[in-house]
């Protein structure tokens, strides 16, 4: 069957010990039996390990972190634009959505094609607002509390109990067993994240994950649950194995059909001993395991192609369970030249 070209700029080529999803979405595309992809990478690290894996990377170019703000991404990407004419992007990290979703019909003008979540469907999962979102779509969400000093958090804390989890506004997470270690979480995600903090009621269970996808009028394209089988110190799954968990894939239909979720998603979902879920955390786009998804039937991220296009994509119907994934590192050899190139001039 003849495969269709496509040029896609891809982000979240940083393949660390905290790897972002994009090196996973490219190899998504290698596996795809209807497209031939032109995968052109858009970095913000001179060291994302992405921009030197040429066999899935063609070309890189560097864009302006997210806090630069959109007119500043979009400059750049008319000119990368120019010489790349891209089909799509498909933008990885939470922290850079709010820009493209911005940018989103300005970009179509372009000729770029996304497929990306609604400003209010973006901003309604956010950790600081997401008991409101488990209210509003009868999902259980374990007690949340947004605090802006320590102050705050330890005047709050009584109303969580210890122990609690402390969050960032995008990313970490870490329970504390005491006001000290609370304190102590506290000073080390602000200075990374800033504030708001938010801490959360500590739910104790085992941790499932479901990656997903919605084609923005309220149907289910496709989901996959997963539980983590080893989990680095950040948290991070290492090696995870998917699951026949249907009450799981039940709730993930019911809050597509109520929030009409656009794109891919991962929910973060606690199971208790007795059989309760607790949502935790909603992160909007794929996660970095969604190549697990590929391995067990449903390749979402051609599917997310396919929707950008404008084309019909039937429902995944089932995947398989029992198929694991397992992570490594892996030591790539590069010409210093390589790193100065993009480093010096944005593009690699």
């Amino acid at each position: 069957m003849h495969r269709r070209r496509l040029t896609i700029g891809v982000t979240g080529l940083n393949n660390i010990d905290s790897p972002g999803p994009g090196i996973p979405v490219i190899r998504a595309f290698i596996a795809s039996k209807e497209f031939s992809v032109r995968v052109i990478g858009l970095s913000y690290d001179a060291l994302e390990p992405g921009i030197y894996m040429h066999d899935l990377v063609e070309k890189t170019y560097q864009i302006p972190l997210p806090s630069a703000g959109q007119q500043s991404l979009l400059t750049r990407l008319n000119y990368i634009n120019s010489v790349e004419k891209m089909d799509l992007i498909i933008p990885n990290f939470d922290a850079e959505l709010y820009n493209f979703i911005k940018l989103e019909s300005t970009l179509l003008k372009m000729g770029i094609r996304t497929f990306l979540p609604t400003l209010e469907q973006f901003e309604e999962r956010h950790k600081s607002v997401l008991s409101n979102f488990g209210e509003k779509y009868g999902v259980t969400v374990p007690k949340s509390i947004m605090v802006n000093s320590i102050q705050d958090m330890l005047t709050q804390a009584h109303q969580i109990g210890y122990p609690m989890v402390v969050k960032g506004k995008f990313y970490d997470a870490t329970v504390a067993y005491s006001p000290e270690q609370a304190v102590a979480i506290f000073n080390k995600i602000s200075a990374k994240w800033g504030l708001p903090i938010i801490i959360q009621q500590f739910v104790q269970g085992t941790e499932v994950n479901v990656t997903a996808i919605g084609d923005g009028t309220g149907k289910l394209i496709g989901a996959v649950a997963m539980r983590k089988t080893y989990i680095t110190d950040k948290g991070k799954a290492w090696a995870g194995v998917t699951i026949e968990d249907k009450e799981l894939i039940k709730i993930t239909k019911k809050i597509v059909k109520g929030n009409k979720w656009r794109g891919g998603f991962e929910l973060e979902m606690i199971r208790t001993d007795d059989n309760q879920y607790y949502l935790i955390e909603i992160n909007p786009r794929f996660p970095a395991w969604v190549y697990l998804a590929v391995g067990a039937g449903q390749n979402h991220p051609e599917a997310l192609v396919k929707m950008a296009l404008g084309e019909k994509v039937k429902p995944f119907e089932d995947y398989a369970v029992g198929k694991m994934f397992v992570r490594y590192s892996y030591d790539m050899i590069i010409d210093i030249k390589e790193f100065e190139m993009i480093s010096t001039l944005g593009e690699h």
